[in-house]
């Protein structure tokens, strides 16, 4: 079995499948793929996500604001952030973050709200989701002055081995997407052979990033199961062993995701 450690299910296209999201996952789930863990990322969304975890007994969710949300979607209290984290269905924090891509004139706000966010997880004990891009210093800076007891996820990873480590030292898995399988990513993917196999994630980070081969096409739940193919040859590992043990990785992350098996 596999776990989609990182989707949207709420920004799915839905057309070719008649507007269904039950049969997106079912193909999902015909592919393997038992469990999904579907993102927060706005005040606007929260609602959302936490309703799909009443409709399905085979989806999680996060709670949390994506640093380029800030600014359109509000920045998050505290009181708002913990009130949210009381659902049953909401097992992590995030996605939170550094995102100096494409606004780095929000650097201040951003590492604020990263803050926050790392605060909520220290007082529940749930996990943190790490969204980060062309902010690695500050990230790893803010990860160590957190200083949390408990693990997180550097979701769809695209740093390099020096990142991947720092991460890793602090008791962060790595979890990698579609972006792992893309013609220009041999940095990544020597990344991916070196990390340890107790700390692995796969995830879709659908509707974007479809893996090879279905690259410039839409992104479902269901690719995850390319992805996994992939880094199993890649990192020369059976297939099945792989999948079982991504799954383990994410029941240990995620305590409280319900996980058949």
């Amino acid at each position: 079995m596999l776990v989609d450690s990182h989707c949207h299910l709420d920004r799915l296209d839905l057309t070719s499948f008649q507007g269904s999201l039950d049969a997106v996952l079912d193909a999902a789930r015909a592919r393997g793929v038992g469990h999904f863990l579907c993102i927060g990322i706005s005040i606007e969304n929260a609602a959302t996500v936490r309703a799909f975890t009443e409709r399905y007994a085979d989806v999680d969710c996060s709670v949390g604001v994506h640093p380029l949300d800030l600014v359109r979607g509000g920045e998050p209290t505290l009181d708002w952030l913990l009130d949210e984290l009381q659902h049953p269905g909401v097992v992590a924090i995030g996605e939170t973050g550094l995102d100096y891509y494409y606004q780095t004139e929000t650097a201040a706000m951003q590492q604020d709200s990263f803050r926050l966010h790392l605060d909520a997880a220290r007082t529940t004990g749930k996990p943190v989701i790490v969204h980060t891009r062309d902010a690695r210093a500050d990230t790893v800076a803010l990860l160590r002055e957190a200083d949390l007891p408990q693990a997180g996820v550097m979701h769809c990873f695209t740093e390099d081995w020096d990142m991947a480590r720092a991460c890793l030292d602090l008791g962060y898995y790595i979890s990698f997407s579609g972006i792992v399988t893309f013609r220009n990513a041999d940095m990544l993917r020597e990344v991916a052979r070196k990390v340890p196999a107790d700390r692995l994630l796969v995830e879709t980070d659908s509707p974007y990033l479809a893996p090879v081969p279905h690259r410039g096409k839409k992104n479902f739940p269901g690719h995850v199961a390319d992805v996994a193919a992939f880094l199993a040859q890649w990192r020369g590992e059976d297939y099945e062993q792989l999948a079982a043990q991504t799954t383990d990785n994410f029941k240990r992350l995620f305590p409280l995701a319900r996980v058949a098996g």
